[in-house]
């Protein structure tokens, strides 16, 4: 027996897939996360303890602070250059961008010249960051998404967690063909929740000749044949796509840097990464429409392609664990457990572990940087990129 509808959302997509019969995992995503009342991001908090997951700025001070030195850095090494703008993609609460603003502070002179810019959809996680910002006396500039950016001006980026939440399309092979994934009324007989589930819609015959171009760039794991068995599931996310080459124009034209931290795989491939999470464990994507947190692992071999073609140039990925050890997180810690007592440095180590530690955050969170040509060379990359 099928689940009735719990949420103003489910009742919606139900109203839509009796007249439309299909929707697009894109569609749904969108839907879900950004509907004008009813969507996860326009009326959730679902950051913290209390909320749905913990991002990195959350577990520990020592990760922003980190970025806001790193930036500092490569605002120094790319020749200072004059009225930088600094943005945050999803910024959540603030913390992030508030622990990195009072690290940069040690360069007075980067710290002075920044122009605060934050992309946020929510207003309730706005004035979140507008409290979190307000004791360094700034006051953000908000933007509902990325191109009311500043285009005129060295751009200098972090977007921590952003670019998974960014709608994808899902193909499935069926019956030897390409086909796009669909969310659909399922019968009472199958239905697993709030009567939805997953069909193949239609033909989508583009599919195999671009698994084809990313296989001749280099992209795609060397490991996957080239016979694809029925049920096998690509992914893509053309926003993503679109967000990554528009800002590598920027910093290619204007100057700066863009920094992409995200759970994801370096390499394409075949495989489902569409999820749901709630109070911090996952949930059934078709069900609860609106109160829980969707996403996708982040191709990040996709994403560097794109950033490349934009006429930048990429660094990475790198492992988050091995990205802010090589930017001396171990040291810091040193440091804070200074001026701390037994329980807080336990609670300093405990932090460390999660962000860098190969069966936590460290391995499946990866880090890219996108720069233009300004100060940056294969000779000497960013900081916390060991190599090209």
């Amino acid at each position: 027996m099928c689940a009735a509808p719990t949420t103003p959302l489910d009742f919606l997509i139900r109203d839509r897939l009796a007249t439309g019969g299909a929707m697009t995992i894109h569609d749904y995503m969108t839907l879900c996360l950004g509907h004008d009342q009813h969507g996860y991001y326009r009326r959730a908090e679902p950051i913290g303890r209390s909320g749905d997951f913990v991002t990195a700025p959350e577990v520990s001070q020592m990760f922003g602070e980190l970025i806001g030195l790193w930036l500092a850095d490569v605002w120094d090494r790319s020749g200072r250059p004059e009225r930088p703008v600094l943005a945050e993609l999803g910024p959540g609460r603030g913390t992030l961008m508030a622990d990195a603003l009072r690290a940069a502070a040690g360069l007075p002179a980067f710290r002075d010249a920044l122009d605060v810019h934050l992309v946020e959809t929510s207003t309730t996680l706005r004035a979140h960051q507008a409290a979190a910002l307000k004791p360094l006396a700034i006051t953000p500039t908000w933007h509902e998404n990325t191109a009311g950016l500043p285009d005129d001006r060295p751009l200098f980026i972090v977007a921590n967690e952003f670019f998974d939440a960014l709608p994808i399309h899902q193909y499935v092979m069926s019956g030897g063909v390409w086909r796009e994934r669909m969310v659909v009324q399922a019968s009472a007989a199958t239905a697993t929740n709030d009567g939805l589930s997953f069909g193949p819609g239609a033909h989508a015959p583009f599919v195999e000749p671009a698994i084809q171009t990313m296989r001749d760039r280099g992209l795609f794991d060397a490991g996957l044949g080239q016979k694809v068995p029925d049920g096998a599931i690509f992914e893509t996310c053309p926003a993503a796509i679109a967000v990554i080459r528009d800002l590598a124009g920027i910093v290619r034209r204007q100057g700066g840097a863009v920094l992409i931290i995200d759970y994801g795989h370096a390499r394409s491939g075949f495989g489902d990464t569409f999820q749901a999470v709630s109070r911090h464990a996952f949930a059934d994507p078709l069900q609860a429409a609106g109160t829980v947190d969707l996403t996708a692992h982040v191709d990040f071999a996709a994403l560097s392609a794109a950033a490349r073609d934009s006429g930048a140039r990429t660094f990475g990925p790198v492992n988050q664990g091995t990205f802010l050890l090589e930017l001396g997180i171990a040291m810091r810690a040193v440091a804070l457990k200074r001026a701390a007592n037994d329980d807080q440095s336990a609670a300093i180590d405990t932090a460390v572990e999660r962000l860098t530690a190969a069966d936590q955050m460290g391995t499946l969170f990866k880090v890219l940087a996108v720069t233009g040509d300004r100060g940056f060379d294969r000779t000497m990359p960013p900081a916390g990129f060991a190599g090209p």
